[in-house]
């Protein structure tokens, strides 16, 4: 469990084959060395290269998990659309829609 007060992460990491997976961290950088070495989500195993296109620092645990979650209502084009309007990869503290 993270310690009180730490700052989670919304991120987005892009597949070879071009499919977005979205998560919340309270460290980007351990988590995407994660996801490249097999470990973490099932989703993202054999998938590689992994990219990380977009990351935002959002606060909270409570608060990560509802912009991860409205994040991943979005369909694949929605999705595209939101990343193009952002920085890549860089904490901007935008919105999720």
């Amino acid at each position: 469990m993270a310690e009180a007060g730490r700052r989670w992460h919304l991120y987005v990491i892009e597949t070879a084959a071009g499919a977005l997976y979205t998560g919340i961290t309270t460290d980007v950088a351990r988590r995407l060395a994660e996801h490249r070495g097999g470990r973490g989500a099932k989703a993202l195993r054999g998938k590689g290269p992994l990219r990380l296109v977009y990351r935002e620092a959002v606060g909270d645990h409570g608060e990560a998990l509802r912009r991860e979650a409205a994040l991943k209502r979005l369909d694949a084009a929605a999705k595209r659309r939101w990343l193009a309007e952002r920085p890549a990869a860089e904490d901007t503290g935008t919105p999720v829609p």
